[in-house]
């Protein structure tokens, strides 16, 4: 797809956004199914079951996908296809790259093994390795609009209200 292909695309989208704002928000969703037996979750992505379970350094034994590795991943697919599409639109010519995330867990914090250690990342790099025929200058602009635009990487920079709740299935 090339600039004027995607801007084809793209604008009649804007433009509806622009005269009908609530056509823009939009509920995304995640359902997941707890094993019977296993301490495992499996979660349908649309194209097939992922089965998430215990990493290696809670107990687990490395068969299952783990959901850290999964936000990781996630965050990689957000900011590979925003990048993508920036590119495309600024027609900054990619042939190909790496993206590459990395999240620092200290596992006593999950574990309950020390109050004080943190639970979940604290701190997560995200690099990118591209074969482009840019400027640094256009380079920089990229990868600035693709932290601005990417949903994943701004949804951990900012996080939003996060709520639970918990009901009885019916028949419990």
């Amino acid at each position: 797809m090339d600039s004027a292909e995607l801007r084809a695309v793209q604008e009649p989208l804007k433009d509806s956004y622009r005269q009908n704002p609530g056509e823009a928000l939009i509920t995304l969703r995640a359902h997941g199914q707890l094993d019977d037996q296993a301490i495992a979750c499996s979660v349908d992505t649309g194209r097939q079951l992922a089965v998430a379970g215990l990493h290696p350094a809670t107990g687990g034994d490395g068969t299952l996908l783990c959901s850290g590795d999964m936000l990781l991943q996630a965050l990689v697919a957000c900011a590979g296809v925003t990048l993508r599409a920036v590119a495309t639109s600024l027609k900054i010519s990619l042939a190909g790259g790496t993206i590459t995330a990395e999240g620092d867990l200290d596992f006593r914090g999950t574990m309950a093994v020390n109050k004080e250690a943190p639970v979940g990342f604290s701190s997560i790099r995200l690099t990118f390795d591209l074969d482009a025929d840019a400027t640094a200058e256009e380079l920089q602009t990229l990868i600035r609009l693709t932290e601005r635009y990417c949903v994943v990487y701004q949804t951990l920079a900012r996080p939003p209200e996060l709520t639970m709740t918990a009901g009885q299935a019916p028949g419990s």
